[in-house]
């Protein structure tokens, strides 16, 4: 019963728009068994109170696939592991925007163009920003993770009519260096000031389940809290083979919902978006990530991973009377 009055009492003080402290997190992160569902109920009344019963659907685009020179532990795509994925160059202007066309007859309302790689190129950045003006004309919110942009090129991509600059931390800056040694910590932070500096959306979040530690979680929710960051896209590790997390085990459903819904707590008036890895971990538990209070999710594949049906994303919200 202690836990039960201490979850309510902290959920109330967030509904009175004050802030929760990282004490306070750490303790819910200890919530175990039947108490979690109190609290999905709270971080519930939460979303709805900032974020109302809207949910965004988000298409991405795998513009560009293999081949990154960066050492990412978890990544398919990097030189560094030996995985079964398809390989290619940027796709053309036409390829990206016929691509787009079927992310939104899937449902998706927000676009979002993936590119492997540290950073594109001046030339991949001609052919994006095309790309992005016919997405534009098509009524529907644009996006973009390029890599360690600056501030020249992300202007570009304002200019071209980019509404959202997606780059994700992936987790705390002290476990980092466990999952990343061919660029800092220090360099996403800067791509993201000068993404929000210029006027765009900023999208960024991580990955959970890759060894890190409770703390790590809480750390990385609160300086995204502090970035000032728009939406935050939460992963919970897909493992795949060839990679260096291979082998890790799935994080348990519950805790995955404890996670989303404390990253609620932290971040009550932020989109937060469920992404990779909901199918393996949240398992038949995915449509209580809503009632956790995420805001969005990402309908049909991911990158280099297979997806749900669109179709049955659409009836998950349809059937929680929510809205899209």
């Amino acid at each position: 019963m202690e836990n039960l009055k201490l979850i309510e009492e902290i959920a109330k003080r967030i509904l009175k728009s004050k802030d929760i402290s990282f004490d306070d997190a750490y303790y819910l992160m200890k919530i175990k068994g039947a108490e979690i569902y109190h609290l999905l109920a709270w971080a519930n009344q939460i979303r709805e109170k900032f974020k109302g019963k809207i949910i965004n659907f988000c298409g991405i685009i795998n513009a560009k696939s293999g081949k990154c020179s960066e050492d990412c532990a978890f990544c398919a795509q990097s030189i560094y592991h030996k995985t079964k994925i398809r390989v290619y160059p940027l796709m053309s202007v036409k390829e990206i925007v016929s691509e787009a066309k079927e992310r939104i007859k899937q449902g998706a309302k927000r676009i979002s163009i993936v590119t492997s790689g540290r950073k594109v190129n001046n030339e991949e950045l001609k052919i994006i920003c095309e790309a992005i003006r016919y997405i534009k004309d098509m009524g529907v919110f644009s996006c973009a993770s390029l890599g360690l942009l600056d501030k020249e090129a992300l202007l570009k991509l304002k200019e071209a009519g980019l509404n959202r600059y997606h780059h994700n931390l992936q987790t705390s800056e002290d476990f980092y260096p466990k999952i990343c040694t061919t660029h800092s910590y220090e360099e996403k932070i800067n791509t993201i000031k000068d993404a929000k500096e210029i006027g765009l959306s900023v999208c960024c979040g991580g990955i959970m389940g890759m060894g890190e530690k409770e703390e790590d979680q809480i750390k990385l929710a609160f300086l995204l809290k502090k970035l000032n960051v728009d939406a935050i896209p939460i992963n919970f590790l897909h493992p795949i083979a060839g990679t260096r997390l291979e082998h890790l085990k799935l994080l348990t459903p519950l805790n995955c919902l404890k996670i989303i819904a404390i990253y609620r707590f932290i971040l009550p008036d932020k989109e937060i978006i469920i992404c990779g890895g909901r199918e393996l971990n949240l398992r038949q538990l995915q449509n209580f990530m809503f009632v956790a209070g995420a805001t969005g999710t990402i309908v049909g594949n991911y990158l280099t991973t297979k997806g749900r049906t669109p179709e049955a994303d659409i009836e998950l919200a349809e059937d929680m009377e929510l809205y899209f």
